[in-house]
């Protein structure tokens, strides 16, 4: 151990106070490092730079080999300059990559390595060593300590310190207080990678459970916008979805789950992939948020949120809602003027014992419904009726997109000092033509897969699709009869045209038929993989009495 007295104990004892005030002020790698570099210099050295190991804090995954390669990347990720020539620092650039031998980031020992002054004749190797061969010409005469970056076993990189000739050289004595500041650094240094590796889990997490973009549906246009309130973690309990429904109807969903991090974003992804599965379902609105109730009190009492369902059929032109607690979506009409929809608001999903129930409101082409969470509108000391006010005020101009609506309302209305999450799904309504959408209603008869497959093959030519009536009727034909054997009353055939071809069969048989491996020799079991086979995608799902199967095929081009 090195002892110290007097003036230079008082030294080293200050600059181990100020390391603990001042280094660690943040999870940044960058800005623990610089405030490592300012702590000890003009202090401690003229000239002290940080360098890490770049995959421990880099994008890239770590190598799959268990055997270590014979050399690592290292980069320069913050420098200090005090007295010393200009050329120390273009020398040393921050940001720099270095290649070193595998064995050469930590000094042997992993003790500080000390050159009280450098010789000129051995400057270059020095310099060599250190992976900046162009540095050998400074070094001459000054002097140096190369102090290691480990903490809990990790070897995170090393820090060097440098003094000019016109100050006293480094002795054993500045070496261990150089040791000793480099190890608090290098906690505060592995705070950040760990913070970084939780922020990368919990954003992976968050985007494995959130939509990426906007689905291209029948009738609407949709945008959305997601922000966590928690900027650390980068993860929240907000979500939103478009979920396509039979008929061409779409749900629309906004949720809020109380809390922040992520354990609001587990409780989300539960509540998210609920909504889902049930909307496959069909269930109505009300229906659907009171069994999204019972399982939150499954899952826990502290499991409460709240949510907006709300399903939108561009045949009908009406828009069905149910409301749990949440605020009231914005309505805004093809004139652009928006208002707050007037709905029963429910309690939050949780906590049980209040009914819920479904609205209806017509909504003309040229519509536009505005979702959004709490986080977007709360303002601070004024609460969230100024929030909506501001909301409503937007006037949306019939030719704006809805990621132009979207981007104008964040713009209008957010500011970057809430905390709370935000999820913004902005849809316009634009409907499907009647001309563009016919239905069928079939007899339990064998003999109307035929006339199935005639109004498909006359209904296609009247579209002047003919050029799909070929793979449409056997896929009809196929669908059709596998309905008429499993119904009880009546068979129905739906045709949209919407951006492509989009057929559903439905019948009041609530048994989804299921994908099998027909042998050679089979009769049966060959409809669904026809159809999987020939269509671009294919779906089943539940009615509110029945289910439906559907398939679509694109429009030709030209």
């Amino acid at each position: 151990m090195i002892r110290a007295t007097g003036t230079a104990l008082d030294e080293q004892l200050d600059l181990l106070r100020r390391t603990g005030a001042v280094v660690g002020s943040t999870l940044d790698l960058h800005t623990t490092a610089r405030e490592l570099c300012a702590v000890t210099v003009p202090r401690f050295a003229d000239f002290a730079a940080v360098l890490v190991v770049d995959q421990l804090f880099s994008d890239t995954e770590p190598p799959t080999d268990d055997k270590p390669g014979d050399t690592v990347l290292i980069r320069r990720v913050a420098i200090a300059r005090q007295e010393l020539p200009y050329a120390w620092e273009t020398a040393l650039p921050e940001g720099e990559l270095l290649t070193l031998p595998a064995g050469g980031i930590v000094p042997p020992l992993g003790e500080p390595v000390l050159v009280p002054v450098v010789d000129p004749a051995l400057a270059p190797d020095i310099a060599l060593d250190l992976g900046v061969p162009t540095l050998g010409p400074l070094l001459a005469g000054h002097s140096l300590i190369v102090a290691p970056l480990t903490a809990r076993g990790t070897v995170l990189g090393r820090v060097a310190f440098v003094r000019g000739p016109d100050r006293r050289p480094f002795d054993p004595r500045d070496a261990a207080t150089a040791a000793e500041v480099t190890a608090r650094g290098a906690v505060h240094i592995d705070n950040a990678r760990l913070h970084r590796q939780e922020s990368r889990a919990a954003a992976t997490l968050q985007r494995s459970m959130m939509p990426t973009r906007p689905p291209r549906l029948p009738g609407v246009r949709i945008a959305h916008h997601y922000m966590p309130g928690d900027r650390q973690a980068q993860v929240g309990g907000d979500w939103f979805d478009a979920i396509q429904l039979p008929g061409g109807r779409v749900a629309l969903i906004v949720g809020d789950v109380m809390g922040h991090g992520l354990q609001a974003a587990a409780v989300m992804g539960q509540f998210r992939t609920a909504v889902i599965t049930m909307a496959a379902l069909d269930l109505p609105p009300a229906q659907l948020l009171r069994h999204l109730d019972n399982l939150a009190h499954r899952l826990g009492t502290e499991h409460l949120a709240t949510c907006v369902y709300a399903v939108y059929d561009p045949i009908q032109r009406t828009l069905t809602l149910a409301n749990a607690g949440h605020i009231p979506p914005v309505l805004a009409g093809y004139d652009g003027h928006s208002e707050l929809l007037k709905i029963p608001g429910g309690a939050p999903i949780g906590v049980g014992g209040v009914p819920f129930e479904t609205v209806e409101i017509p909504v003309p082409d040229g519509s536009w419904l505005v979702l959004c969470t709490d986080g977007l509108v709360e303002v601070r000391g004024q609460g969230i009726d100024a929030g909506l006010a501001a909301l409503c005020s937007h006037v949306i101009e019939p030719e704006q997109t809805p990621e132009d609506v979207c981007g104008q309302i964040l713009a209008r209305v957010h500011s970057e000092d809430r905390t709370d999450d935000v999820a913004l799904l902005v849809a316009r309504f634009e409907g499907i033509a009647p001309e563009d959408v016919v239905r069928w209603t079939l007899r339990l008869d064998q003999a109307e897969v035929a006339e199935a497959r005639r109004l498909t093959r006359r209904q296609l030519a009247a579209w002047r699709l003919d050029r799909l009536a070929e793979t449409a009727e056997l896929l009809v034909s196929e669908l059709v009869t596998n309905a008429i054997r499993a119904a009880s009353h009546a068979v129905e055939l739906r045709m949209m045209r919407v951006g492509k071809l989009l057929v559903e069969v439905s019948d009041d048989n609530h048994n989804l038929p299921q994908l099998q491996r027909a042998d050679g020799d089979d009769e049966t079991g060959r409809g669904l993989a026809l159809v999987s086979h020939l269509s671009r995608r294919w779906g089943t799902s539940r009615e509110a009495v029945g289910k439906v199967v559907w398939f679509e095929l694109p429009l030709p081009t030209g």
